[in-house]
């Protein structure tokens, strides 16, 4: 009886740590952001966004110009003209002025929007090759070691160059 016990509570015990080492989970980091910059499409991106951005600041610069030389001028003339033509002057620069402003703010909600849409591809096809080379690899969590994710510390097992190597870089 004293040995059936005992080999009833060996066998509780054996299932129980079988039971239990099947439930732990593993787990593995990656710094996506890291994943990121270095794909080659991030960097072909990231050198539109700067044509694109190079391009509107070019542009801002000219209307700049134009009001500056528009301002010079109508402060030198503005003693031999009228009050009515020199206000007539003074609603026109105000408005060049104003266009400026919202050249620039309808520029940089360009800027965003093209970011956007240059970015969300890029960012779905890393996730989707951090999914792939974790299901490969057994893995059931991937936390992201990017600085100020929450991650303290990250000695287990890095994705990242599983993951370029999946990428094909």
């Amino acid at each position: 009886m004293k040995h059936l016990k005992t080999l009833l509570f060996a066998t509780a015990l054996f299932i129980g740590s079988i039971s239990f080492t099947n439930a732990q989970s593993k787990v593995a980091h990656i710094n996506t952001q890291e994943l990121v910059e270095a794909m080659p499409k991030m960097k072909a991106a990231q050198a539109e966004l700067e044509k694109l951005a190079k391009t509107y600041e070019a542009d801002i610069q000219t209307m700049v110009k134009e009001y500056q030389n528009k301002t010079k001028q109508y402060d030198a003339e503005a003693s031999t003209k009228t009050d009515e033509e020199n206000q007539k002057r003074l609603v026109e620069v105000q408005g060049m002025q104003q266009s400026i402003g919202a050249y620039q703010k309808q520029a940089q909600e360009d800027l965003a929007k093209k970011e956007a849409e240059l970015m969300k591809p890029i960012y779905d096809e890393a996730r989707a090759a951090i999914q792939k080379v974790a299901k490969a690899q057994g893995f059931n969590y991937v936390l992201d070691s990017m600085n100020g994710q929450g991650v303290l510390y990250a000695d287990g097992t890095d994705l990242l160059p599983a993951v370029k190597k999946e990428l094909g870089f």
